[in-house]
């Protein structure tokens, strides 16, 4: 029994291999069952702390796969909150039944004793340096030198010079941008103190073409002291440039270099129109009274009384009047052939529109027409039918016939129109309707569907014909 429990003591710390030796010697079964439970017992107290062995700590959660860097990292941040102070032993982990070693002892009580950092600290990722202030501030001078143009800063300048007052300038100047009063304020307050500002906008001025430099010379506003002396010129005269040029050559220092009689004259007139001269005064408003703007009295006045009555005696007056004179106009035109042969006969000058074998011509106010058969079409010309006169060329004719009239020339010496369309032809008014003909005199006034034309009679030619039908009726 002792070389048993000699035995059974020596199994723990062996391990497997002690019970797989026992296993091999030639024993009996009844000596086998006790060697057994001999060895249970003593695993037991082994496991339980009892005799020398110390306890194997061991972690009661069960074992899971790798988690990711950002699962780390959340389960790191979670557990932080909740974490006991104080750092945590990590030992490696055995098998059962089996005892750390003396080497293994003292890495256990060595990391015990040393202080680990949290996992929190190393994941932390470094703070962000902050430099938004700076970069605002740069971006903002960037933005100010970039909006405020050589022009601008010499306007801004010659604006100061001659009023001293940068609201006045604010009001009076036009910059290239829309520049508020503080922005104003803050250029000149830059340009005053700020050596590299003012460096930049002197280059940037020395720069310009003599041109630009006159144009924003001609641009300066003008001072009190160079109103005050146009606000003497009286408003009921009527000034010269020789009087603005005797005001600039009496008074150089007084007025801007860069003024001239002109400029002078303008703003003259400008202060003039707002009453600003020194013998001109204006009317205080009523102080009792309300003054209505324009709306309030649009409102007070009532259409009804804005409506004329109709006048009927009125009305039959103008009509009678109207009557007459178009019977005026009508012998006035029926007049007009004779009136017309009296002056040709009086001056001896003959219309430059024919020559020897024209018999007449249709002239309107884009294309003249020359008549040199003794009978000729009107009309409007397509494809599968041309007439002698198109009178699409004057304007539109779409209203025209094809084949709107005949003009025909007898022996006689008389032109006859023909009306051959479905439209009436005009003639001096007088409507020649479809089927029927009228004699065309000189000067007479041929009308075809809003389409006027006046009909030119060569007197030479058509005499010579008259006097060579005479002979033959003679013969």
């Amino acid at each position: 029994m002792e070389k048993d429990s000699q035995a059974g003591i020596a199994t723990p710390i062996v391990g497997g291999s002690s019970i797989g030796g026992l296993a091999s010697h030639s024993r009996s079964e009844d000596e086998e069952s006790m060697g057994v439970k001999d060895v249970k017992r003593t695993a037991a107290q082994a496991f339980s702390g009892g005799g020398g062995v110390p306890k194997r700590r061991s972690s009661s959660r069960s074992i899971k796969r790798k988690k990711f860097d950002d699962e780390l990292v959340e389960s790191s941040l979670a557990k932080s909150s909740t974490r006991v102070k104080g750092p945590q032993v990590i030992e490696p982990i055995r098998c059962a039944g089996t005892e750390p070693s003396s080497s293994e002892k003292k890495k256990v009580s060595k990391s015990s004793s040393s202080i680990t950092p949290p996992l929190t600290m190393v994941i932390t990722p470094p703070p962000i340096p902050k430099r938004v202030k700076k970069t605002k501030q740069t971006l903002q001078i960037t933005k100010d030198l970039g909006r405020w143009k050589p022009t601008d800063d010499l306007l801004l300048i010659n604006a100061v010079l001659q009023t001293t007052d940068l609201t006045a300038v604010h009001l009076g100047v036009k910059f290239s941008c829309r520049f508020t009063l503080r922005e104003i304020q803050e250029r000149w307050y830059a340009l005053l103190y700020d050596p590299v500002i003012s460096k930049l906008a002197w280059q940037a001025m020395r720069q310009l073409h003599p041109e630009a430099i006159a144009a924003v010379q001609a641009k300066a506003l003008f001072s009190q002291a160079e109103e005050a002396l146009l606000a003497k010129i009286s408003s009921n005269s009527q000034p010269k440039l020789e009087v603005f040029q005797e005001l600039l050559s009496k008074h150089p220092s007084v007025f801007y270099p860069s003024r001239t009689p002109k400029g002078l004259m303008v703003h003259w007139q400008l202060l003039k129109q707002y009453y600003l001269l020194e013998d001109q005064t204006v009317q205080p408003l009523p102080k009792e009274d309300q003054v209505l703007n324009f709306s309030d009295a649009e409102q007070l006045v009532d259409d009804a009384k804005l409506k004329e009555s109709r006048d009927e005696v009125l009305e039959h007056e103008l009509m009678i009047s109207d009557r007459h004179q178009k019977r005026e106009i009508r012998q006035l035109e029926q007049e007009l052939p004779r009136w017309q042969v009296l002056v040709d006969s009086i001056t001896g000058m003959n219309s430059p529109d024919f020559d020897n074998q024209t018999l007449a011509a249709l002239r309107g106010r884009m294309v003249r027409y020359l008549m040199r058969s003794r009978e000729i079409t009107l009309g409007r010309a397509t494809k599968d039918k041309q007439i002698d006169v198109d009178l699409s060329l004057e304007g539109p004719a779409w209203k025209i016939s094809r084949k709107q009239g005949i003009i025909k020339l007898k022996n006689n010496g008389d032109f006859f129109i023909a009306n051959e369309g479905r439209r009436p032809i005009y003639i001096d008014g007088r409507p020649v309707l479809s089927g029927n003909k009228w004699k065309l005199n000189n000067n007479s006034v041929v009308e075809i569907a809003s389409l006027r034309f006046v009909f030119l009679i060569n007197q030479e030619l058509i005499s010579l014909i008259k006097a060579e039908a005479a002979k033959m009726n003679q013969q």
